[in-house]
């Protein structure tokens, strides 16, 4: 295993190599440190050739039998990490915790190693990856077009092979989009399912964390540890089910008018993965959508704007130079919204639901392009607003349906560009969905990321050296508030189906 280059490992390599030659892993993880910066403006914060000393010295006197012995892992840079600095995207607003997130300091004690924190769009609103001081994110198929966002930096730094594993967060599409972007693995897991604290919160009643990775594998071994149950956590909660091994899900539902906005290689790249689909043996089912679109529209147009303005409005309204000037103008529009327009929109929200669960009664599960259209990064800049809509079409309407989700590759546009498409499932079926990826990576070969290197069969170990189901379409740790490193500074311081 030392033999292996030391980009586009999986964690099984990782965790291969360091077990059987930890001298050549621990020059790995140094020259990898060396190579982090790729030109993509991935990174914010990168470990220094110190600390990874004392961290290769921490790994020595740890079990080698660890899940994530050697691993090194990245994380969205608005992710508490204790000695490094947290930014959410906002140089103003940076802070220094002495505790880390629950998420991160698990991945660490399972033996994995934090090489750095990533762009994001700023305060983690946006999709599409450019709204940052720290550079646009730039896609590494194309440096044309946009990365995805906001968790942009983690999807490319693992596109890139740089880390097999990294952290994000998803409340609208941040975990998912990027992902397919960049032809990698997304997890948007259950709502509560990963504490969130030690995260900068954008929308604290929709918060995720999401996970991302070369292979649905890879994606699974991270849930296991870090998911858990968080009594400091107020949104945290636990996991109802005991079902061990998941079967696959076999009735999906499909939007019955897919809206591609123009882009003629997205739609082509869709029915592709449709046939596909029916060479696995599926059926698909047509679905209106409607119902799934009102409840997008509530995130973007209606009253959950205003919790992004609880959680952040003190900041912006203190330091409103500090802030990307897309972002202050969304959340400031969090102020517009009185008390009867947010129980006007829940309400309206639990009717939708009552048809979501319909939805479910009939399909297990519902399919869906990742995102309709793939932007270049001059189309953002010139309408952000319409192409963050756009961007979050089969996408944002996820978590206020209380759903887990998970995109995958499927293969590549005419143009070149990586097509992802995503799964959607009721909450707490995140396994359920990792199961059906796996059968899709062994039906679809894929490459690992941007690395051109192809990725091993799901399922299947890494080898010891290396030089008709149906379908259904349709058209402990400190809280943020008690070390707020800003606050201390600003003294604030019933649906139609068709069979297809």
């Amino acid at each position: 295993m030392s033999s292996l280059p030391s980009t586009g490992r999986t964690l099984a390599e990782w965790t291969a190599a360091s077990r059987s030659d930890f001298a050549a892993a621990a020059e790995s993880l140094r020259a990898l440190r060396e190579n982090l910066d790729t030109g993509s403006n991935a990174w914010i914060s990168r470990i220094p050739a110190k600390r990874l000393e004392e961290e290769i010295r921490r790994l020595q006197k740890l079990p080698p039998s660890l899940p994530l012995y050697g691993v090194p892992f990245a994380v969205k840079d608005n992710f508490d990490a204790a000695g490094w600095p947290t930014t959410a995207g906002c140089p103003g607003f940076a802070y220094h915790p002495t505790i880390s997130a629950p998420a991160v300091a698990r991945l660490e004690a399972a033996g994995a190693i934090l090489v750095g924190k990533t762009n994001l769009d700023q305060f983690a609103t946006g999709l599409a990856g450019t709204r940052s001081p720290y550079g646009a994110v730039v896609n590494p198929f194309d440096r044309a077009y946009v990365a995805g966002g906001s968790s942009a930096g983690s999807a490319v730094a693992v596109a890139e092979g740089l880390v097999p594993l990294a952290l994000g967060t998803d409340a609208a599409g941040s975990g998912r989009i990027p992902a397919g972007f960049n032809n990698v693995v997304g997890l948007k897991t259950t709502r509560g399912r990963c504490s969130k604290q030690g995260v900068v919160p954008a929308c604290p009643s929709l918060d995720c964390i999401a996970v991302f990775a070369l292979t649905a594998d890879d994606a699974g071994v991270a849930l296991d540890v870090i998911e858990g149950y968080d009594p400091e956590d107020p949104w945290s909660r636990s996991d109802p089910t005991t079902d061990s091994a998941p079967s696959i899900p076999k009735s999906l539902a499909i939007p019955q008018s897919t809206e591609w906005f123009g882009d003629n290689r997205a739609e082509l790249a869709w029915l592709g993965t449709m046939a596909r689909m029916e060479d696995m043996g599926m059926a698909l089912h047509a679905v209106d959508f409607t119902p799934l679109f009102e409840l997008a529209s509530l995130l973007y147009h209606g009253p959950w704007v205003a919790e992004r303005h609880a959680a952040l409005g003190g900041f912006i309204e203190a330091r409103p130079e500090a802030v990307d000037p897309v972002v202050r103008t969304i959340i400031a529009r969090g102020r517009e919204f009185s008390a009867s327009d947010v129980f006007e929109a829940r309400q309206r929200r639990q009717e939708l639901l009552c048809e979501v669960r319909a939805l479910f009664a009939r399909h297990d599960a519902l399919l869906v392009p990742t995102a309709p259209s793939h932007p270049l990064l001059s189309a953002i800049a010139g309408e952000p607003l319409e192409q963050d809509s756009r961007l979050g079409r089969y996408a944002s309407f996820v978590n206020l349906a209380d759903c887990c989700a998970l995109a995958v590759p499927a293969g590549f546009r005419v143009d070149g560009l990586p097509f992802g498409i995503s799964m959607i499932a009721p909450a707490w079926q995140d396994r359920r969905l990792l199961a059906w990826a796996r059968a899709w990576q062994r039906h679809v070969p894929s490459l690992r990321g941007a690395t051109g290197i192809p990725a091993p069969s799901a399922g299947v170990p890494p080898a010891p050296a290396i030089t008709k189901p149906r379908l259904a379409i349709a058209g402990p740790y400190r809280p943020l508030s008690r070390h707020s490193g800003w606050q201390q500074q600003s003294q604030l311081s019933h649906t139609q189906e068709k069979h297809v």
